[in-house]
């Protein structure tokens, strides 16, 4: 078959299968309207449909457990039969809903598509979780639900609909681990939380890059006090611990003391300060108005072939810039140590260890949601809403995709400068 039978067969092919579904839409929406009927909301047309696929949904399954069609003359005298239904109202995507489910003589029927006790459908829980981990309140979630759905969950439901997912957290939070990943970025944001008072606590965050190329959120940690190098190391140990022998290079910033707590869990990783977090440390100590400037006289720095060209590039730049602003110099001279490594590296694993954005974006999703609440009662509220907005990103996957795609070429550049470490 020639590729110009390909284009022209296509599209007839799918415009057939997709009119039937369109015409049968046009016909409910025609039949809703000339009936009085919204589309939403209770006694809606959703509502309507959804009521009848939850009551045929019951009734096959019925039809399975007794053996027999409805009002089927096989089901006189036949042991085990029908016995009527039971209205049952239970609260779906669309709003609550009565549905009638049947029942059988012995009390033995066990529906699937509603469970006994049941009185959510799982797409309310998943919605709730989901606007927990955008940010919403309980009480938020509670007056979402019933403005858009006319549907009352109060906030003790939707705490113990997010308390479920705590034994998935603990079991996400001590899985084994890659043994060796190329790059590891770590970073820390700070949340409020009430123990006795309220108080500025740091959650510590981790993100590694697979061999493969998956970001993998390795864990979350709850400090107390400052962000600080010691509690840093009790972090990377636990990494250790759940299985990586090994790291290349790890991202973060400048904090004092953390490259010895990095080294000292992996000898023969590299330390990588952050270099855009570098560049915005340094206009901080500038005027605004010199931004863009400093940015074009910066750029030779971190983009220098190797750490003489680079030193040469700090110098110049410092005879520009140094009366006006002498503590840039300082700046970098104090990270110097922890930045030359960036410059040992191919263009292609410079663009992946360049920043960490990767996190920092992380950070920026946990900001989002911890900022609505003001502070948490404890550390596992705050651990809990953490979590919901891991399990929430990407949901598609399409962000993992472009960047597995991406990493190809750095994988060969890591294969080569880290012979025999990655596999």
């Amino acid at each position: 078959m020639t590729n110009d039978d390909v284009a022209v067969e296509a599209p007839s092919d799918d415009t057939s299968e997709e009119r039937p579904d369109r015409s049968l839409a046009e016909q409910l929406v025609d039949q809703a309207r000339a009936d009085g009927k919204n589309l939403v909301g209770p006694g809606g047309l959703l509502s309507d449909l959804t009521k009848q696929v939850l009551e045929t949904g019951l009734e096959v399954e019925m039809e399975d457990h007794v053996g027999y069609e409805k009002h089927a003359v096989e089901g006189r005298n036949g042991g085990n039969s029908r016995n009527g239904t039971r209205a049952k109202t239970v609260i779906t995507d669309v709003g609550p809903i009565e549905v009638d489910v049947p029942r059988d003589r012995d009390g033995s029927f066990e529906p699937q598509t509603v469970r006994k006790n049941q009185r959510r459908l799982d797409g309310v829980d998943a919605m709730v979780l989901s606007l927990t981990a955008k940010g919403l309140t309980t009480g938020e979630v509670e007056a979402h639900l019933a403005e858009v759905y006319g549907t009352t969950i109060s906030r003790e439901t939707i705490s113990k609909i997010t308390d479920r997912i705590l034994g998935e957290l603990a079991e996400w939070a001590n899985r084994p681990l890659d043994r060796v990943y190329p790059v590891v970025f770590i970073d820390a944001i700070v949340v409020k939380i009430r123990d006795g008072q309220v108080a500025n606590r740091p959650v510590y965050a981790a993100i590694g890059v697979t061999v493969d190329g998956k970001r993998d959120i390795l864990g979350l940690w709850i400090g107390s006090g400052g962000e600080g190098a010691k509690y840093w190391l009790q972090v990377l140990t636990e990494i250790k611990n759940r299985g990586v022998d090994d790291v290349c290079i790890v991202v973060c910033d400048g904090l004092k003391g953390l490259p010895e707590s990095i080294e000292a869990t992996w000898p023969l990783a590299v330390v990588q300060t952050c270099v855009l977090h570098l560049l915005r440390n340094t206009f901080r100590l500038a005027g605004r108005r010199d931004w863009d400037k400093l940015a074009r006289d910066l750029r030779p720095i971190y983009t220098a072939v190797n750490e003489a060209d680079a030193a040469r590039c700090l110098d110049e730049f410092d005879t520009i810039w140094g009366n006006r602003y002498p503590a840039i110099k300082t700046l970098w001279t104090n990270a110097w140590a922890e930045f030359v490594p960036f410059l040992d590296y191919s263009p292609e694993i410079r663009r992946v260890i360049y920043s960490t954005n990767a996190i920092e974006s992380l950070n920026a999703r946990f900001r989002r949601a911890t900022r609505a609440r003001g502070h948490f009662p404890n550390e596992q509220a705050a651990m809990k809403c953490l979590y919901m907005v891991v399990r929430s990103l990407d949901p598609k996957g399409s962000g993992q995709e472009r960047w597995m795609n991406r990493w190809k070429p750095a994988l060969n550049a890591f294969a080569i400068t880290f012979e025999g470490r990655l596999l």
